[in-house]
C-alpha cells in the first residue's frame, strides 16, 4: 500500500474540491482519488475536520505569502489591498470562501498579529483596529458566499444589477470610511504624525 506525504495529499484535496466542490468532498472520495486504501489518510489527518481545517490553510497560501506591512506605509491603502488580496485567495477555489469560513488556520495568527501591530504603529487605536480587521474579514468571506453561490440573472425584479466586484468594492470604502471617522474623533496627540501634517497641510 502507497503512502503519500501530507503536502502531496491535501494538494489532491484541493484539486478534488475545485472538481466537485465542498458538498461531496469526503476522506472515502479523496482515497479513491488517491488510489490509497481510506484508512491510509488518518496517518496525516484525525478525521474529515483536520483535513478541512489543513486545506483551508492550503488554500491560504497566496494571501499568506504577502509582504507584511511596515511603518511609514500608508495604512489605508495597505487596508485596502489587504482585503483585497484575501477576497482574490478565496476566489481562486471553488466553494473557496465555505471552506474557510468557521476555520482558522494556526498558521494565520502570527500574521494577523503583525498585521494589527502595523495598525497601531500608524496611530489607529487598539480597539478600532481589531473592529476594522474583523468587519473587512467577515464582509469579504459573506460577498465571496454570495459571489460563489451566485443564483444568476436578476432579471424580472426589481433590484438594480450590482457586478460583484463593484458591491464589494463598495462595502469596503464604507469600511475604511467608518474608520478614519472614528479617527477623526482621536485628539491630535493620539493621530499618527502623517495624519497631523496632512490635516495642517490642508487648513
Amino acid at each position: 500500500m502507497k503512502r503519500l506525504g501530507r503536502d502531496a495529499v491535501i494538494t489532491e484535496a484541493l484539486d478534488l474540491l475545485d472538481d466537485v466542490g465542498l458538498d461531496a468532498v469526503s476522506t472515502r472520495a479523496l482515497a479513491r482519488r488517491l488510489g490509497i486504501e481510506q484508512p491510509s489518510l488518518y496517518w496525516h489527518f484525525k478525521n474529515k475536520g483536520d483535513l478541512l481545517g489543513a486545506m483551508a490553510e492550503a488554500a491560504m497560501q497566496p494571501h499568506a505569502v504577502q509582504p507584511l506591512p511596515e511603518v511609514p506605509q500608508d495604512w489605508r491603502e495597505w487596508f485596502l489591498e489587504n482585503t483585497r488580496s484575501f477576497r482574490r485567495t478565496l476566489l481562486l477555489r471553488r466553494d473557496g470562501a465555505r471552506l474557510h469560513a468557521g476555520l482558522r488556520p494556526e498558521g494565520d495568527l502570527p500574521r494577523l498579529l503583525r498585521k494589527m501591530q502595523f495598525l497601531k504603529d500608524s496611530g489607529v487605536p487598539d480597539a478600532e483596529a481589531q473592529m476594522a480587521m474583523l468587519a473587512a474579514s467577515r464582509f469579504t468571506v459573506g460577498s465571496v458566499l454570495e459571489e460563489q453561490a451566485d443564483p444568476g440573472s436578476l432579471d424580472g425584479t426589481s433590484l438594480p444589477s450590482i457586478g460583484h466586484e463593484e458591491a464589494f468594492e463598495s462595502g469596503l470604502r464604507l469600511i475604511l470610511g467608518g474608520l478614519e471617522a472614528g479617527l477623526e474623533r482621536v485628539s491630535p496627540s493620539e493621530q499618527p504624525a502623517s495624519d497631523r501634517e496632512s490635516a495642517g497641510a490642508g487648513r
